[in-house]
Parts: structure tokens; C-alpha cells; sequence
């Protein structure tokens, strides 16, 4: 049977990793069987460059530190090596960041994990992977917007142009600015 100190000590490192668990926005597990160390350590470098961390910790204890956070449904993933991934401030990042690893070494696949408290499988989180990130997102709203104002600004210039060679007068009315207004109401 197991001594007191060490019971003491794996029930310290259980309640140090719920902690971690609890303030992390991402809780990946990895199968991480079949790398090599030059791999690993480029890996761990992406992980660091997202604000993640990676790290190998026993299936028992990782087990437990979920328990102690309440996330259940991860206990069939917790078989065989496995690295546990977390981050505190992001998650679509270091996610990338796994699924562009996987998809380079073959012997590295996603497990499942936890996103902002929910237990998502290994299929949701590679679905997350593939989604463009947020500023291509946002780029790409902003392209779209911009294209559609500028048709309204041709499609206005060429009635301004027909009315001009019909021989109309063109009259613009431009909203005026608070500060227009109180020039206006101050030269009358």
C-alpha cells in the first residue's frame, strides 16, 4: 500500500491540476505515442508561442482532476499515453495549432477535450481546427461590406452621370455633422 506522504503528494499534484483545469478555456488530450523529440520540442515551442502548455500526466491523476472539476464523459479518452494541452486564454490557436501537427505526423491524433467547460469529442475539435480564425473572419467581413458599399457608390455615380447628360440638376443632400449644424444656426 501506498505511503501517507505519497497519497498526500498525488492528492496535492490532483487538486494543483483541477486548478489549472478550472481557470483553462482548453482542454485538449493528445495521443502523443510515436513522436520523436524533435517533433515534441517544436510542438511544445508552437504551444508557448499561443500562450498553451503541454504536458504528460498520468491518467489516474488527470482522471481525478477532472472529477474534482465536475467534467465528466473525457474517461474513455484517458487511455494510453496522453498529453494534456491547456490554455488559459484561448483556445482556437494552440487547437490550430495540434490539428496542423496531426495532420504533419500521422502517430499524433486528438483525443477530445474541454472548451470553455463543455466536453466536445475529438471530431467537434478538429471541425473548431479547421475554421478560419478570428481576423480572417473579420477580414472577410469587412471585405464583403466594403464590396457591397462600393456598387452603392457606382450604382449612385452612374445616376448622377444619366441625370447630368439629361441636362437635370443634381442636388446632394449630405447628412449634415453636429458641428455643420452649429456653424449653420450660428451664421443665421
Amino acid at each position: 500500500m501506498a505511503s501517507e506522504k505519497i497519497l498526500n503528494q498525488k492528492k496535492e499534484e490532483v487538486k494543483e491540476l483541477a486548478e489549472k483545469m478550472k481557470n483553462s478555456k482548453l482542454i485538449l488530450l493528445t495521443d502523443y505515442r510515436g513522436i520523436n523529440v524533435t517533433d515534441d520540442t517544436q510542438l511544445r515551442r508552437d504551444l508557448r508561442n499561443t500562450n498553451a502548455s503541454c504536458n504528460v500526466i498520468k491518467n489516474n491523476i488527470t482522471r481525478r482532476a477532472l472529477q474534482e472539476c465536475g467534467i465528466e464523459g473525457l474517461e474513455e479518452q484517458l487511455i494510453g499515453p496522453t498529453a494534456v494541452i491547456m490554455s488559459n486564454e484561448d483556445y482556437l490557436e494552440p487547437l490550430k495549432a495540434i490539428y496542423k501537427f496531426s495532420k504533419d505526423n500521422e502517430f499524433y491524433k486528438i483525443k477530445g477535450g474541454v472548451i470553455d467547460g463543455k466536453v466536445m469529442t475529438a471530431e467537434e475539435m478538429i471541425t473548431l481546427a479547421k475554421l478560419p480564425s478570428r481576423e480572417t473572419l473579420l477580414s472577410m467581413l469587412a471585405g464583403a461590406l466594403l464590396s457591397n458599399i462600393s456598387k452603392v457608390a457606382v450604382a449612385l455615380n452612374e445616376v448622377k452621370k444619366q441625370k447630368e447628360e439629361s441636362g437635370e440638376k443634381v442636388v446632394v443632400n449630405v447628412p449634415a455633422t453636429e458641428e455643420a449644424k452649429a456653424e449653420e444656426t450660428a451664421a443665421e
